[in-house]
């Protein structure tokens, strides 16, 4: 029903609770929890709600012409604005993003575009135990380095 790709193993199960579906078109900003999966075209801006571990799966239909922050992220369709995952995205085949994409963990298969800058987001600074106070981090690995994709200029 939902296509027979699999999830990445990385991705916490979730059943899905709204379907919005390919002939539905919203106008206005979207909150949810738990599982989305969107067929339709949204124009505004998708948020997984705060604390909750929300997937949202925007199919080879689905268009978002907004911004986009969640918790995990599977895309094979279009967005059309910043991205801002807090665990995951998976940047399927039919992808196309044009925006700003921030990440902890990143898969893009051959044929998924993002016309904009990847960043990957550091992990959550520990706070020392005695002082209360934040533990400094470790430098932050160039991208180079730990075998992240870089782009090449444009010409």
């Amino acid at each position: 029903m939902f296509g027979s790709k699999k999830i990445s193993p990385d991705v916490r199960r979730t059943k899905f609770t709204t379907l919005i579906a390919r002939d539905v078109v919203i106008a206005g900003d979207l909150e949810f929890a738990e599982g989305l999966r969107m067929d339709g075209h949204i124009k505004g801006n998708v948020t997984g709600k705060a604390d909750s571990q929300a997937l949202l799966v925007v199919s080879e239909h689905g268009k978002i012409t907004g911004n986009v922050r969640g918790y995990d992220l599977i895309v094979n369709g279009t967005i059309v604005g910043d991205v801002i995952a807090d665990h995951f995205v998976d940047l399927q085949a039919n992808a196309h993003v044009t925006g700003n994409i921030e990440y902890s963990q990143l898969r893009m298969d051959c044929g998924a575009t993002v016309d904009g800058k990847l960043t990957r987001r550091d992990a959550a600074v520990p706070v020392a135990a005695a002082t209360g106070k934040p533990a400094t981090p470790a430098p932050a690995a160039s991208p180079a380095r730990d075998g992240h994709l870089v782009p090449s200029p444009s010409s």
